[in-house]
């Protein structure tokens, strides 16, 4: 047992009297005559005057939430106890139907009106609706009320299934106590299946198995139930029969979660500290950052403090996403909820920094986040010179909501200025591409995409080569080496033959075939990463009829017979065509590349010779004709020195124009690397 004072009566937000008892679960506040007072949160926060009559109560040890919740937003958004708060996530395989459970669940909770129901609702860009797949991570607060009569407040964060953006799940995961895993009931568990379960592990989360679709004619609930325990090793007898399409178990994945997803901890009493796991730029609020309250409370004017940078702001705007957002007085402990404090510098409140108050600072910040380390780097350069100043701010802003995205400024002879940008994916790069032309109004030429490779000079000195003009000469060049990936492939059993034959073709290495099921079989391949992020995705796919699917690490580098490969347009080496390949392969890709070039340069006043070359030995060349004018038409007749003359008039004036000429490439010859016909491979 223990003693709690309580005061008398105090003004409530509604004007009302009433008297307010604290409970143990409540954090202390400090009184003037410096006693202390378990006194309530947000607008119900008191303090007594000197000599004001308190009396002391009996209450429990259990801390029982308010008879009546503060609510905002016409009673969508309420206010409970840490004991009735639920932080959850949704994992899944791309495609598995995310998003639209996400959207079930905002319908069956009320969050959202029917009116204004749309499907992908927590996809907010015009790109995500697009591709039909989800980008950046999306946060909702729903106000539920379980079987047992009590109100629960669940924080739905829906995440991006697709390999390149595994660092959304990663961040989102690290704000939840639990997750629902969505596995197709006719497709089965899938590389990234498993790829967010082994993170969802990592963070110690509870995992609710779910399994969606079942109404398809090919559903086999059964099958992907004993796929789900042989592979994964997750029970699953208490798995969730669900179809997000027909709104089927969506009100027993409500109830799982409000059950099994445990709480959670109580630490209103400790001083804050609230990690932020995304943020992004309003052009009049400043940097709103999102960020999850793991101790203490925060309420709306407090002066907080980000404990890496140091900086200092008030908080102007303190919220929650339901999935609008919704301005309520106070956060704490358990709660997820946005700020903003008029932060115009970008560099201020960065992703995986801690919040605390300035008056009572924590003493030690959040452990944060693993620094992620891009796999794809490419130039990213204006066409105009004049907007570079518009590129590097629009980045500095895009970096602050992709945590993922790193860049530095480059400089090339061909191109301008610009900036050396790194990806952790194919995928990646044509999203930020065409946010950055979306959102920020930019015209932009893309380079060939490049891995990270490491070159030993003659003298023993390493350099990271993220650019292939920064690979240092031939005559002082030891040997190259490049990353690798360990590449893990599960696929249906009859295209097996077929993907062998693929990964053999891009250089893997058989490592191991296991058959998950009798028709399914995982692949595994050492393979280097420069082979993988070109097409290899779009190959496997089109082999396997879109049923295969891919995961893969990087397990380290290795020394290789690399070359690099210059192209050379009328005489002057293009610094952004040039790649860095393997010697077997430099005379075929080469071919196939000025083959394409050749197809998209547009054709010039002059000839333009277009060459592939290892140092100064060419190994592949094609020619672009001129557009000549018919000088011979108005010589009807008459002597042939006359249509000698004309022609030779012509061959000098082209001559010129050719020391003289400039060649424009078109954007789709920087990205010809990709597009090459690999169908003229040596190994094929």
């Amino acid at each position: 047992m223990r003693l709690a004072l309580c005061s008398g009566p105090v003004p409530s937000t509604s004007g009302r009297q009433q008297t307010q008892c604290a409970t143990p679960s409540v954090a202390p506040c400090r009184l003037s005559g410096g006693q202390q007072f378990l006194g309530g949160t947000g607008a119900l926060r008191q303090t007594l005057q000197p000599g004001q009559r308190r009396r002391a109560a009996v209450v429990t040890n259990v801390a029982a939430p308010p008879s009546k919740p503060q609510t905002y937003a016409n009673g969508k958004v309420v206010k409970v106890a840490p004991s009735h708060i639920r932080n959850f996530s949704i994992i899944a395989h791309i495609d598995h139907g995310k998003s639209t459970l996400a959207d079930q669940l905002l319908i069956k909770t009320d969050t959202v009106e029917n009116r204004d129901m749309q499907a992908q609702y927590l996809d907010g860009m015009d790109l995500e609706r697009e591709r039909g797949i989800t980008i950046k991570l999306n946060t909702a607060r729903m106000k539920y009320v379980a079987k047992d009569g009590e109100t629960y407040a669940l924080n739905l964060i829906d995440t991006p299934g697709h390999v390149d953006f595994s660092y959304e799940v990663s961040r989102s995961l690290a704000a939840c106590e639990g997750c629902l895993l969505v596995v197709d009931a006719s497709q089965g568990v899938e590389a990234q299946t498993l790829a967010n379960v082994y993170l969802a592990l990592a963070n110690d989360l509870e995992i609710i198995p779910v399994l969606n679709k079942i109404d398809l004619p090919g559903a086999e609930p059964d099958r992907v139930k004993r796929e789900i325990e042989e592979v994964i090793g997750l029970d699953c007898s208490n798995a969730i029969y669900a179809s997000a399409k027909k709104g089927l178990g969506i009100a027993e994945i409500l109830e799982a979660v409000v059950e099994r997803v445990p709480a959670p901890a109580d630490n209103r009493g400790k001083p804050l500290r609230a990690l932020i796991f995304d943020s992004y730029y309003d052009a009049y609020k400043g940097v709103v950052v999102q960020f999850r309250v793991t101790d203490g409370e925060l309420h709306k004017g407090d002066l907080v403090k980000f404990m890496n940078t140091g900086c200092e702001y008030d908080i102007v705007e303190l919220g929650v996403l339901s999935p609008k957002p919704v301005e309520v007085d106070a956060l704490y402990a358990g709660e997820v909820g946005y700020l903003a404090a008029s932060i115009k510098q970008v560099a201020d409140a960065r992703v995986g920094d801690t919040i605390t108050l300035k008056k009572r600072p924590a003493e030690e910040a959040l452990p944060g986040y693993t620094e992620v380390q891009p796999m794809v780097f490419c130039g990213l350069f204006p066409t105009d010179a004049d907007q570079y100043t518009e590129l590097r701010d629009a980045l500095l802003k895009l970096q602050l909501n992709d945590a993922a995205l790193r860049f530095e400024p480059e400089v090339s002879s061909a191109m301008g200025f610009g900036f050396r940008c790194g990806f952790l994916g194919l995928l990646h790069m044509e999203i930020v591409q065409e946010r950055l032309e979306r959102e920020y109004d930019l015209d932009l030429i893309t380079t060939a995409p490049t891995v990270v490779f490491k070159a030993v000079a003659t003298d023993g000195t390493e350099t990271v080569v993220d650019c292939p003009s920064k690979l240092p000469p031939g005559n002082r060049l030891a040997s190259i080496s490049e990353p690798y990936v360990r590449l893990e492939v599960i696929t249906p059993k009859e295209y097996v033959g077929s993907i062998m034959e693929l990964a053999q073709q891009r250089r893997g290495e058989y490592v191991d075939m296991q058959f998950l099921t009798e028709t399914r079989t995982t692949l595994v391949y050492n393979m280097p990463l420069a082979e993988v992020v070109t097409d290899f995705f779009d190959a496997l796919k089109s082999r396997s009829r879109g049923y295969a699917s891919m995961e893969y690490a990087i397990t380290g580098y290795r020394e290789n017979d690399l070359v690099l490969l210059d192209i050379k347009i009328n005489g002057e080496m293009v610094e952004p065509l040039a790649a860095i390949i393997h010697r077997d392969n430099a005379y075929y890709v080469g071919k196939a590349l000025v083959k394409r070039l050749k197809e998209l340069i547009p054709r010039q006043q002059f000839r333009v010779p277009i060459q592939a070359a290892i140092g100064a030995r060419v190994v592949a060349s094609e020619s672009i004709p001129a557009l000549r004018k018919d000088v011979l038409a108005k010589c009807y007749g008459g002597d042939i020195s006359r249509k000698k003359k004309l022609l030779k008039k012509q061959a000098a004036g082209k001559k010129r124009m050719k020391s003289l000429g400039r060649v424009d490439v078109p954007q789709e010859a920087f990205m010809a690397v990709l597009q090459i016909n690999r169908e003229s491979s040596p190994d094929e």
